[in-house]
């Protein structure tokens, strides 16, 4: 199956820095984009910023300028630098992994807490 391992949660001041990652296995296919969502409490879940195969990449306005979503060579690690955070960032992360074609199958990794405050 399709398994995707995150790391890099923890807490942080405002202003300060964190560098999440997410390693995807079990792919046996060859088109997808992968990506991170968030969902604080109380919120539905939201899209952060995607990363295709070609390297195009999307974010959400609130994070613009702040947070920047990579890959590795092998296009099955992604990583999202956040910087500047703020106390409205706090919430739980989330990789994800979207299939291309008809389906658009996602596979989701377990989440990681990220918590700004002073």
């Amino acid at each position: 199956q399709v398994q995707l391992v995150e790391s890099g949660g923890g807490l942080v001041q405002p202003g300060g820095s964190l560098r999440l990652s997410c390693a995807a296995s079990g792919i046996f296919f060859s088109e997808y984009v992968m990506g991170w969502y968030r969902q604080a409490l109380g919120k539905q879940r939201e899209l952060v910023a995607t990363i295709t195969n070609g390297g195009m990449t999307n974010y959400v306005d609130s994070v613009k300028g702040r947070f920047t979503i990579s890959r590795d060579n092998a296009k099955t690690t992604i990583s999202l630098q956040m910087n500047s955070l703020k106390p409205e960032d706090t919430a739980v992360y989330f990789c994800k992994l979207t299939r291309l074609g008809l389906t658009r199958a996602g596979y989701w990794g377990q989440g990681t807490q990220v918590t700004v405050s002073s």
